[in-house]
């Protein structure tokens, strides 16, 4: 009836290939920040030069986590905006709520990491291993604690909507309720080393994937023939 009209469907098939391109953008820059630290991080602050140095693949990893927490967030609002009125206001609230409280334990978590390193760098080594354990409990308890069940959190009310409005294939948000109980419940406390943290990111990862090949796949039906 009005003018705007025709441009609500321009604007809602934008959505599926930004949110694709988010979700990639984010578990890409996650799993490499992830992978480089959880490969360079020492156990201890000494190694064997004696000092805990900055390794370039440490310093990669906590500058690439402030670019994947920003593409995370638009992923977010793609995906609401995805889901448009068939959005339920419950689930949608724990999905926002959870997805904001990941990555500010994830934003938390890499601050204190890298302030880790500027102290260990101005402390004699005789006090380094205090820092160094108290920085390192409180980064990974940050994370691999709380954050990573806000992640959970996040995946379990985003594969009730997908169910809900068929977004994505049954079998991907079923896999996805698997990895949250995962994170939740830290099954066989298989993340001692952290590593149970890349199963988020590569949920996220295959949910974008599907999103961006759906929507080409949506798009060339529509072209016309000829």
């Amino acid at each position: 009836m009005t003018s705007d009209s025709p441009l609500l469907p321009r604007t809602r098939l934008r959505a599926p290939k930004a949110a694709a391109i988010a979700g990639i953008l984010f578990s890409v820059l996650l799993i490499i920040s992830l992978v480089l630290i959880l490969l360079a991080t020492p156990p201890t602050p000494l190694n064997e030069t004696g000092l805990l140095s900055q390794t370039p693949a440490v310093l990669l990893s906590l500058n690439l986590v402030p670019f994947a927490g920003i593409a995370f967030l638009w992923f977010m609002g793609v995906v609401r905006d995805l889901l448009g009125e068939r959005e339920d206001q419950f689930f949608s609230t724990v999905f926002f709520g959870s997805g904001l409280l990941f990555v500010a334990m994830l934003f938390v978590s890499s601050a204190v990491a890298g302030s880790l390193l500027l102290l260990t760098s101005r402390f004699p080594e005789s006090e380094l291993l205090a820092v160094y354990d108290l920085g390192h409990s409180v980064a990974r308890e940050t994370l691999s604690t709380y954050g990573i069940r806000m992640a959970g959190v996040f995946m379990i009310s985003s594969c009730t909507l997908f169910l809900r409005t068929g977004v994505i294939p049954r079998w991907t948000a079923w896999l996805g309720y698997g990895f949250a109980a995962v994170m939740l419940f830290r099954m066989g406390y298989i993340n001692s080393l952290g590593w149970v943290t890349l199963l988020f990111p590569l949920w996220v990862l295959l949910v974008s994937l599907h999103i961006l090949t759906a929507s080409y796949t949506h798009r060339s039906d529509h072209l016309p023939l000829g």
